[in-house]
């Protein structure tokens, strides 16, 4: 099964200080869903692993969450994408649970429900705790220099992103990278 794991805020849609709360406030990144409708095409699976500390603020409930993602498949839908499945952490970072990222909770959820090693599958996100995150459950970290990571543009990453972290410069650009990476298919012999 060929899956990529991707972040949701500042990676797929605009990120907000004030979080992405309702369905109005929710935007996509330009090209971003076209960039997972590209990858699908090319039969990638793609899945959301995303921190909604909102919830866990009080700022939202799973109602508008859940309203939020409706609007996002909706959209997906309209120009050929799909997203398989969003993992989220509803949990305030003071909650030490082992879903919020930089832990590995949302990966090791996703590795459980797929069934799968998730060893060397390409995670996409917007800072390094997604990274961090991707990299303890064994992924291939991916940057994009959109949301959070747009102040790295044209800059050396800190210390603080994992050694061996490819950046692009957003999502369609991971996805031109990911796609022209795969091995191409054999040549069928010459009947002639």
């Amino acid at each position: 099964m060929k899956l990529v794991i991707l972040d949701r805020d500042g990676t797929i849609n605009e990120d907000s200080d004030e979080y992405v709360k309702s369905p109005a406030e929710w935007f996509p990144i330009p090209g971003a869903l076209e960039a997972i409708a590209r990858l699908n095409h090319a039969g990638w699976h793609v899945v959301i692993a995303t921190n909604q500390s909102g919830l866990g603020r009080g700022l939202f409930d799973v109602v508008n969450l859940n309203a939020i993602h409706a609007k996002m498949h909706t959209e997906l839908v309209a120009v050929g994408g799909r997203i398989d499945a969003i993992f989220y952490c509803p949990h305030a970072p003071d909650q030490g649970c082992r879903c919020r990222k930089p832990e590995p909770g949302l990966f090791e959820q996703i590795a459980e429900r797929y069934g799968l090693d998730i060893s060397g599958i390409p995670a996409v996100g917007d800072s390094a705790r997604d990274l961090v995150a991707a990299v303890a459950a064994g992924c291939e970290p991916h940057l994009v220099l959109t949301g959070k990571a747009s102040v790295y543009r044209g800059q050396s990453l800190p210390d603080t992103f994992p050694a061996k972290t490819v950046v692009h410069q957003d999502l369609a650009a991971f996805a031109e990278f990911l796609t022209a990476r795969e091995p191409r298919p054999a040549p069928l012999p010459s009947l002639a």
